[in-house]
């Protein structure tokens, strides 16, 4: 079995660590003092093709891997883990679900925007009554069958880029 990485995979892993140690490390303190999100550095991100590294290009993704993804996320993570946090949760938990398990219709309105850097995904677990133990929570999501859709009902709290995410 070969180990090696490819020229594309070190290509985009050596550029996020240039990123991350050029733009992301130098306002890590000031972010996690401050309880700051990063605005410009997710806007950046996006620019720099970050947001959807696992994602087709069909869908304006990177067209790369899983595993160029997670080394991105290591290499952000180590210059600041707020900014690790951001882009893990966008995509392990919000855009790579879409992008696996939804319909074309669903890719293309959520997906593309998403890994385009244009969009943010955020993640919702945490319950007041229930904290994050999956067996109590109590948020449900019944189908309508006379309006075609899904009606949430319960509260959620701590939810991971909600206040900056779009999905």
């Amino acid at each position: 079995m070969d180990f090696k990485l490819s020229e594309e995979q070190e290509l985009i892993i050596n550029m996020a660590k240039e990123f991350a140690e050029r733009e992301v490390a130098p306002k890590a303190k000031e972010v996690d003092k401050n309880h700051r999100f990063p605005e410009e550095t997710v806007k950046r991100m996006g620019e720099l093709g970050l947001m959807g590294i696992p994602i087709s290009e069909e869908y304006e993704g990177a067209g790369s891997d899983y595993l160029t993804y997670i080394m991105v996320v290591e290499e952000l993570s180590r210059a600041c883990a707020t900014t690790g946090v951001i882009l893990s949760v966008h995509m392990s938990v919000c855009t790579y679900p879409i992008y696996q398990l939804g319909t074309n219709y669903q890719k293309i309105k959520y997906v593309t925007p998403l890994a385009k850097g244009e969009k943010l995904g955020a993640f919702a677990l945490t319950e007041p009554g229930a904290g994050s133990d999956a067996k109590a929570l109590q948020t449900t999501a019944v189908y309508d069958e006379v309006e075609k859709h899904y009606v949430l009902n319960g509260t959620k709290c701590f939810i991971t880029n909600g206040a900056y995410a779009d999905v």
